[in-house]
Formats: C-alpha cells, sequence, structure tokens
C-alpha cells in the first residue's frame, strides 16, 4: 500500500470530521491537496470563480448544517480573497475549516513570487491561524484547528506550504478523537439564584433575543407566559422567535419596527436572550439588565449589566422557569402588544394604495409576492443594504424556513455565494437568492458556479439600478447622492447567455407569473426586477450625527415601508387580550 502524504492526510482529516465539500479555486500551491480530494470518494471539489465565494459558500453551509465545513485558497493572492467571507463566517460563529496554501517552504521570508504571511493575515478573523513548517505537525495541528473551529463556534486557518502538502505524511502518527460537536452550557447556581430574585421582583419584564434563542422557542414563550413579558427580537433572533409567538412586539435597531423598542426602555428588568445586538443606542441605560449567552465575551460589551449569566438560553431557560413565581398582571404586555399592533397599522397605511400597480415596480410589492409564493422551508439568502429591510420586513418565518445574510459583518454580495453553500446541502430544498443589484454585480461571475453544477437556487434580483443603502445614508448625512447609480445590462439577458433561466419584470402585473415560472424551472433561475430606487421616504428631521454607516447612533429611524403578515399576526395576537 502506498505511503499518504499529508495532502491525503489532511483530506481524510477533514473527512473524519464530517466535511463533504471543499469550495475553492485550483492553484499550483493547492495541487497536492486538490489531487487528494480527486481521489476520495466521500469528499467533492467545488470549483468556484472567485475564493470569496468559496468562503461566503462555507460560511452558508455551516449555518444551515451546524457542522464543520471548509475551503481553500492557492497562495498568496488565493488566499487572500478568502478573507471577506472568512470574517462573516467568524462573526457569524459558523465552524468554517480554511485551508491557506502557501510558497515553497524554504522561500518563507525571502520575499517569494505571491508571498505573503497567512497564519498572521487570518489572525483576526480566527480562532486559530497557524503554518504547518514540517509534516511532524500533522495531524495535531490539524487536528487542534478543527476543535477550535468547532468549539469555539468560528474560524480556524492553516497555511500549508505546497511542497510540504507533498511530502509523506509522519508515520504511526497519532489520530486523536475529533471534537465534532458543541456541548450544552449549564449556568452556576449562584446566577441562577440571582435571575430568579431578579425576575420575582421586577413588576414589568421584556425579553429581548437574539440568534442565541434558536432551538429555545418552545422555553422562550413558557417563560414569557409565565411572567407575562412582551418579546422583541435582534434581526438574527427573527428566524427563531417572532413564529408562533403571542408576545411578539417586533425588531429593534435601524431595520426595526413595532413596540420593540418602547418595550425594552418601559420595563424595570430587561432579560437579553443569546444577543450581541450591537446598536447600544437602541438600548435602555435606566432599567435593570440582565444578559444570558453561551459565549462569555459577549456579557456586558454592549451595555452596563445588572448581572450576567454564562450559560445556553435553552438550558438557563429551564432552570429559570420552574424556580420564579408566576405573575398574574398582564397590564404591561398588553399595553405593549397594542403598541406593536398600532406602531404596524400606521406603517402599513403608507403602501397600501395601489401598489400593485406602481412602476416602477415597489419592492415592498415584490417581497411581499416573495413571502406568499416560497416554499414553507424555503432557505433566503439576502444581501446587505435594502434586501436586509425587506427580508425583515416581509419574510415570515414560521420554524421551518431559513433566512441568512451578512448581518454581523455587513458585506455587500453575499446572496448569491451564501445561496451555493445552501443549496448543495440538499438540491431538493428551495433556495432563494435575494440580491441587490449592486452585490450581485460585484460576484456576479460564480451565478456561472451555478450553471455548472445545476444548481437550482433562483435569484430574485431587486434592481433598481443603486446603492440605494449608501444613498440613504448620504442623504440622511445632508449629502448629495454621488458615486451610487449602477449603469445594468439586462441581467435576465445575462442569465440567459450563461445557460440558466432569466426572465425580467417591469410591469406589477407580471411579476407573480415571473416568480412562478422561475420557481417550476428544475435548474438555476434569475428574476430581474426593475424597482423603485425611491422607496424609502426619510424622516424630515434627522441630523447628521444620528447615522454612522449602517448603525444608527442616537435615535430610532423610521424607515417607512409596510411589515407583511405581521400586522396579521399582531391583530391576532390582540384578540388574546382580556377585556376589562
Amino acid at each position: 500500500m502506498a505511503k499518504q502524504n499529508v495532502a491525503e492526510q489532511f483530506v481524510d482529516i477533514l473527512v473524519r470530521a464530517g466535511v463533504k465539500r471543499l469550495y475553492g479555486v485550483v492553484g499550483d500551491s493547492l495541487n497536492p491537496v486538490v489531487d487528494a480530494v480527486r481521489r476520495n470518494a466521500a469528499i467533492d471539489w467545488v470549483h468556484v470563480r472567485h475564493e470569496e465565494t468559496a468562503a461566503f459558500a462555507a460560511g452558508a453551509e455551516a449555518q444551515i448544517t451546524g457542522k464543520l465545513t471548509a475551503c481553500a485558497g492557492s497562495c498568496g493572492p488565493g488566499n487572500l480573497h478568502l478573507i471577506n467571507g472568512l470574517y462573516d463566517a467568524h462573526r457569524s460563529m459558523a465552524p468554517v475549516l480554511a485551508l491557506a496554501s502557501h510558497i515553497p517552504s524554504s522561500e518563507i521570508g525571502l520575499g517569494f513570487f505571491q508571498e505573503t504571511h497567512p497564519d498572521r493575515l487570518f489572525q483576526e478573523c480566527s480562532h486559530y491561524s497557524e503554518l504547518i513548517s514540517s509534516p511532524k505537525q500533522m495531524p495535531r495541528l490539524l487536528q487542534t484547528a478543527i476543535q477550535n473551529a468547532v468549539g469555539r463556534s468560528g474560524v480556524s486557518v492553516v497555511s500549508l506550504p505546497g511542497d510540504i502538502a507533498a511530502e509523506p505524511a509522519p508515520e504511526k502518527a497519532a489520530e486523536t478523537a475529533l471534537v465534532t460537536t458543541r456541548p450544552t452550557v449549564r449556568p452556576g447556581d449562584d446566577e441562577i439564584d440571582r435571575l430568579v430574585r431578579m425576575v420575582d421582583a421586577a413588576d414589568k419584564v421584556t425579553l429581548f433575543c437574539g440568534s442565541g434563542t434558536a432551538g429555545a422557542h418552545a422555553e422562550v414563550m413558557e417563560f414569557a407566559e409565565k411572567v407575562k413579558s412582551p418579546v422583541g427580537h435582534a434581526l438574527r433572533g427573527k428566524e427563531w422567535i417572532q413564529y408562533d409567538n403571542p408576545y411578539d412586539v417586533g425588531m429593534s435597531g435601524l431595520l426595526g419596527y413595532g413596540a420593540a423598542y418602547e418595550a425594552t426602555h418601559e420595563c424595570d428588568l430587561l432579560i437579553l436572550l443569546g444577543t450581541d445586538f450591537p446598536y447600544n443606542a437602541f438600548l435602555p441605560d435606566d432599567v435593570q439588565i440582565a444578559q444570558v449567552d453561551v459565549r462569555p465575551e459577549h456579557l456586558g460589551r454592549r451595555s452596563k449589566l445588572d448581572l450576567a449569566v454564562w450559560g445556553d438560553v435553552r438550558e438557563t431557560l429551564r432552570c429559570l422557569i420552574p424556580r420564579v413565581r408566576e405573575k398574574t398582571n398582564r397590564r404591561f404586555l398588553d399595553k405593549m402588544l397594542k403598541k406593536h399592533a398600532d406602531a404596524l397599522e400606521g406603517v402599513v397605511k403608507a403602501y397600501t394604495r395601489k401598489v400593485d400597480k406602481h412602476v416602477p415596480i415597489h419592492p415592498e410589492y415584490v417581497a411581499s409576492v416573495l413571502d406568499d409564493m416560497a416554499d414553507d422551508d424555503a432557505v433566503f439568502t439576502v444581501d446587505t443594504g435594502m434586501c436586509n429591510v425587506w427580508a425583515a420586513r416581509y419574510i415570515s418565518p414560521n420554524g421551518r424556513r431559513r433566512v441568512i445574510g451578512s448581518f454581523s459583518h455587513g458585506s455587500m454580495a453575499n446572496a448569491l455565494p451564501m445561496a451555493i453553500g445552501a443549496q448543495l446541502t440538499d438540491r431538493s430544498r428551495q433556495v432563494v437568492s435575494m440580491s441587490g443589484d449592486g452585490g450581485f454585480s460585484m460576484l456576479m461571475g460564480d451565478f456561472l458556479t451555478l450553471v455548472q453544477y445545476d444548481l437550482p437556487v433562483k435569484v430574485v434580483l431587486f434592481n433598481n439600478s443603486s446603492l440605494s443603502m449608501v444613498e440613504l445614508e448620504m442623504l440622511v448625512a445632508g449629502l448629495p447622492s454621488y458615486g451610487t447609480a449602477n449603469r445594468n445590462p439586462d441581467f435576465a439577458a445575462v442569465a440567459r447567455a450563461c445557460g440558466a433561466y432569466g426572465v425580467r419584470v417591469e410591469k406589477p402585473k407580471d411579476l407573480a407569473g415571473a416568480l412562478k415560472s422561475a420557481f417550476k424551472h428544475k435548474g438555476p433561475a434569475l428574476v430581474d426586477i426593475v424597482t423603485d430606487p425611491n422607496a424609502l421616504s426619510i424622516p424630515p428631521k434627522i441630523s447628521a450625527e444620528m447615522v454612522t454607516g449602517f448603525a444608527l447612533s442616537a435615535s430610532k429611524m423610521v424607515l417607512d415601508g409596510g411589515v407583511g403578515r405581521m400586522l396579521q399576526m399582531a391583530r391576532s395576537n390582540l384578540r388574546n387580550v382580556p377585556r376589562p
């Protein structure tokens, strides 16, 4: 039997860790690894057109499956292209192993062609970034990288010179058992006791939920019922907590709606559950705050805490629910539910008149029709910018749908690459990329990846020929919009030229039929929808100091636009409010 080389051992360990695909672009320093993948039936090489796409796709697959994924880039510029997608994966707490192939080991430090220092460059966007400088470091270094990525929920980077990858692997190298799943974390008894006392002492409790509530929907609802608490959420918490929620008061933040802001400011005790919500201007500074998070480094970095609880949300609530006293006074909860419904009523009115006849098409109308027509278990990948607004306000969660985007890192061009990773996990599941024309055109080359692998991703393109979120920021800051206009082609024609299904929509009456036809098509499809660039109205009084980038620093900003089925849910919840 032929002796394994380091590349073959590397690939075998990835397979043992459950990795099914390695996303990347081939290159000379990667050749030994790519060849090892070719000869291993348990793993596939996914050839993308840009390494940034490889990292985004791996991060999306990890978010959908909860399992380790992998991507790779060749030496120098090749692996540097990974960095933006790896930042996103790391900040999304997606377990990703990145292989940064390196120049020949004998040339490191001598200014060789394409030389960089990837073990240093990737440190900020990873938990672990190390160089394999000798075959003797295998397999322990790779196993350590995997366990950092899985155990700490983020990125690990292994830098591997091409010549080392081709060398024989060490004989009788120890292969320890791999950690591929994370444990649950239960808080200490003292923290639980203190939290019980705080909840019992408070007349008005509000829960504010983030992505850390994944898998804890039932416990959050049970706890909210017991203490009569309104439940608000951040954007990353929406898919986990908003559905089947009779205590829902909406979302806080730049894209917020409803009564979440009021509920967090008018309570006696605010409990932050699994959220690293970054906009501290939206958090109160005059109420008691307790925070529960499995990542201790998140505790207290956004607001001053009265109690920090290190633990999983579900485990913490399971400890808490039997011990807190049930509250009987619903006055605060009912008041917030009514405020929430009233707030949604006011927003909706602006977008209910002739919206199905407006040309250019209202993007809100597109998102609403898309929400109605998409599958109940669809995966939506969402571009940063205005597509975030439409997804936040119109895509209805139900416990089966997924909505992923660059919600923490805020990168452009993420939706299409993420759709590739999401679709490869299950070709039979509907995957919809909600793309803006700016984001789509930035990494448009990887639309060819959909065609090459015949991935049935449906790209719904909100084409307003502008970088509209940036334009909004400029206008709010008192600046004329500049450099935000896009001169776009007929993207549907481009899709057809690539060998995919493409249709362009310019009138609202054609929208539903175009989406239906695209969804029925068995392969990749693009629906190019010409939308109104002036869909957002800006509040008449707002200072330049209020907006910095994508964050709102000093005020609630009302973005006029509908809220889809959320109003219907709010009205239903109001029916449960007891009448005097």
